[in-house]
């Protein structure tokens, strides 16, 4: 934890990470301030102002605690089941139809946000996206979402919020409710009691959304597959902390394999 929260009570780490640690102090929750965090400011300014429900609200921006350290955020706690929870939550398929309706609603929220200064994002892109384009999450997996039972009450962790076509987190969110995962790792990993029935699962998430057709959908997903090997390896290549370690530990290998499987068995989702 780091060292100014030592004496503060009612305080947990979330996230206990060195060049990204993230402390729940009381109802609100506090990360080092990074270079894109006044564009994801900015996205849940305008999210809290058109009343869209399921975002942290910004409070404030505390200054650095000493030389050398980062200024820190203040946002919302929004309570609930997170992280390694949300995936048997998206099992069940009530779970996974809201899923789709959330990804639905904050794409809505999003899609005519057009601030005067444009936002510089994480992934180095600036502004909202051009034609057929918006503000993606980006990140928009089980873990993110924050549910009370099969209900999603929250969308967590906004820091690779950038803009990209909407099948990019229409995709990004398949690999993981589908999902593009062989029946072992379904079974021993993400709570399902059997095999589950992907092409279903797929066409299911697809309705929900909004979408009146399914085809393409497993090229999208093996697309973005290949966009977030590629995309490790060069943060990983710029230096960045978290991307080298993973790359140490073997993930750009892991994610060469999923690619790999999604390949093999397409057939499972056409």
């Amino acid at each position: 934890m780091p060292d100014q929260y030592e004496q503060v009570p009612d305080t947990e780490v979330l996230q206990d990470r060195a060049d990204r640690p993230v402390v729940r102090v009381g109802g609100t929750v506090h990360r080092p301030v990074q270079p894109w965090t006044p564009a994801v400011h900015a996205l849940l300014n305008h999210l809290a102002a058109v009343g869209f429900p399921y975002s942290p609200r910004v409070l404030d921006v505390l200054p650095a605690a000493g030389t050398g350290s980062p200024a820190t955020e203040v946002v919302t706690y929004l309570a609930g089941e997170s992280g390694p929870a949300g995936w048997a939550k998206v099992v069940d398929e009530q779970g996974l139809r809201a899923a789709a309706r959330l990804l639905r609603d904050y794409h809505q929220a999003v899609a005519d946000w057009s601030p005067a200064q444009p936002p510089a994002w994480s992934g180095g892109r600036t502004g909202t996206g051009g034609p057929g384009e918006l503000v993606c999450h980006n990140d928009f997996g089980p873990w993110n979402i924050v549910w009370n039972d099969v209900t999603p009450v929250g969308l967590l962790d906004w820091e690779y919020a950038g803009p990209g076509p909407v099948m990019q987190d229409v995709a990004y969110a398949l690999e993981y409710v589908a999902p593009f995962r062989d029946d072992e790792e379904c079974v021993r990993w993400l709570r399902y009691p059997g095999p589950p029935d992907r092409r279903r699962r797929l066409e299911i998430f697809a309705a929900e959304y909004g979408l009146s057709d399914t085809t393409g959908l497993a090229n999208e997903v093996i697309a973005i597959q290949r966009a977030g090997l590629d995309f490790v390896r060069q943060l990983a290549e710029e230096g960045h902390e978290r991307q080298v370690e993973l790359v140490a530990a073997g993930h750009l290998t892991e994610i060469a394999d999923r690619i790999r499987w999604s390949e093999d068995h397409r057939h499972l989702f056409d």
